[in-house]
């Protein structure tokens, strides 16, 4: 019997390979998009005709009202328990530190980490009635320093700690973490083409990772073959910080 999933951030890049992998097993999925509703519809109908069950909702999920408001229509639209959450939703805005302004950090860190915050505390109740599981998608920038990146490593930094700090807090739920190279989506649409081929010289695969090989790894997550694995990252980026 399928799962009753979240996934922030659904509407694009991994965290719509996410939501179309776990509708296909069977989950039934909302996920929230902040401004893609085109897109988002498309998901929904698309998932809907395959016979699977799929809603959508607006949400700014750096606000904490509408996170709350967000997790009380997932309830509503499942009529049931929530089994799993996978927070995705991300921005980037790179700037160099002599460069960057106030606003530029704090909307990343609000976005990234404290939307992940939001989210979880709304919905942990939940997830540990049901001891389900919670997939928190980070990056290897998390990891090392990326120059021009602050702000993000920053932010994918702190949900490393956050998902750790977690996984011993809610002691029947699964918290894990996702740390993505450098994979194929919107965000590495828009580099220059010279610095990705540079950066495909410093990843042993000699390639860009894809959407769906992470959705592979955060369906496992959620599945009930990872019963035993908690506050753990995972990094997937072809070898790059091996």
């Amino acid at each position: 019997m399928g799962k009753n999933i979240i996934v922030t951030g659904g509407s694009r890049g991994i965290g719509k390979a996410i939501v179309e992998l776990l509708a296909s097993e069977g989950n039934s999925i909302v996920f929230n998009y902040n401004a893609s509703s085109t897109s988002a519809d498309e998901i929904v109908e698309k998932i809907r005709a395959n016979g699977g069950q799929a809603w959508a909702f607006q949400a700014d999920l750096s606000k904490f009202e509408a996170a709350e408001t967000f997790i009380n229509q997932a309830r509503e639209a499942f009529g049931g328990t929530i089994d799993g959450v996978v927070n995705n939703a991300g921005i980037t805005r790179d700037q160099n530190l002599a460069m960057m302004t106030p606003e530029e950090w704090n909307s990343v860190i609000d976005i990234n980490l404290t939307g992940y915050f939001n989210v979880t505390r709304n919905v942990a109740m939940d997830l540990m009635k049901s001891q389900g599981s919670l997939v928190n998608i980070t990056s290897v920038s998390g990891l090392i320093g990326i120059a021009g990146q602050a702000n993000y490593c920053a932010s994918k930094h702190g949900i490393i700690g956050m998902t750790r700090a977690f996984a011993k807090e809610m002691r029947k739920v699964r918290i894990n973490a996702i740390a993505p190279g450098f994979i194929e989506s919107d965000m590495t649409a828009v580099l220059d083409e010279a610095y990705l081929k540079e950066m495909k010289k410093q990843i042993p695969m000699k390639r860009l990772g894809k959407a769906s090989e992470v959705a592979n790894l955060a369906s496992y997550l959620l599945s009930d073959k990872s019963t035993y694995i908690t506050g753990q990252v995972f990094t997937i980026d072809g070898g790059m910080t091996a």
